[in-house]
C-alpha cells in the first residue's frame, strides 16, 4: 500500500509517501516540501499547492491520502490558510478516487512515539527510526507529512493487514486505539447533554 501523507500549510505543505508491506515494515519513497510565494495573493498560492500536491499525486499514486485534521488554534490567519491548503489536498485526492483519511496531530504523535504529547524532535526521530533513514527528515513539514503517512499505516484498524487482531498491535496502537475510544465516548457524551 503506497500512502500519501499531507501536512498542509499555504506557505510550506508537506508531502510524504511511504510504502506500508505486509509484515508491518514501512519503507521511505518520498518527500517534499511545496512551497507557494507570501508575495503572491492568496487564490495563486492556493493553485500553486495545489498543482503541487497534483503531481505528487499522478506521480506516485497513493491508495490513500492521508492529511492532517486542522483544528482551531490561536491564530485565525495560519488556521485559515493550513484548512484551505488541506482542502486542496482533498480535492486532489477525490478527483483521482483517492480515499482520503484525516488524523489529528495529537493521533499522529501516539501512533509515531506513543506519547500524544510527543516533541516536535521526538517526533523526527521515530520517523527517522521507523523508516530506517539515515538523517532527520528536514524541515519540519516534511517529516510531519511522513509522520501523518506513518500514523495511517499503523492506525489500529489494521490498515496492513484488512483488520489485523487487537493482540498483533504495538503499544503505541494499542494506546492510540484506547485514546480514540475514550474521545469518542467523551464526544457522545457531550452531545447527549
Amino acid at each position: 500500500m503506497i500512502i500519501c501523507g499531507v501536512d498542509p500549510g499555504l506557505t510550506r505543505c508537506g508531502v510524504g509517501v511511504i510504502e506500508a508491506k505486509d509484515s508491518r515494515k514501512l519503507c521511505y519513497v518520498h518527500v517534499s516540501v511545496v512551497r507557494s510565494d507570501p508575495e503572491q495573493s492568496q487564490d495563486l498560492r492556493l493553485l500553486h499547492i495545489y498543482n503541487g500536491l497534483v503531481q505528487h499525486l499522478d506521480e506516485y499514486s497513493p491508495d490513500v491520502v492521508s492529511i492532517e485534521r486542522v483544528f482551531a488554534q490561536a491564530n485565525r490567519n495560519t488556521v485559515l490558510g493550513t484548512a484551505q491548503a488541506a482542502g486542496m489536498a482533498m480535492l486532489a485526492a477525490a478527483q483521482r478516487g483517492i480515499p482520503v483519511a484525516l488524523h489529528t496531530p495529537t493521533e499522529v504523535k501516539l501512533a509515531v512515539t506513543g506519547n500524544g504529547k510527543a516533541e516536535k524532535i521526538q517526533v523526527e526521530r521515530m520517523v527517522a527510526k521507523i523508516l530506517r533513514l539515515n538523517c532527520l527528515p528536514k524541515p519540519a513539514d516534511a517529516a510531519d507529512a511522513l509522520a501523518q503517512a506513518i500514523c495511517h499505516a499503523l492506525r489500529p484498524s489494521g490498515a496492513l493487514q484488512g483488520g489485523e487482531r487487537e493482540q498483533h498491535l504495538t503499544r503505541a496502537q494499542r494506546q492510540w486505539a484506547l485514546a480514540q475510544q475514550k474521545s469518542q465516548l467523551q464526544g457522545s457524551v457531550q452531545r447527549g447533554m
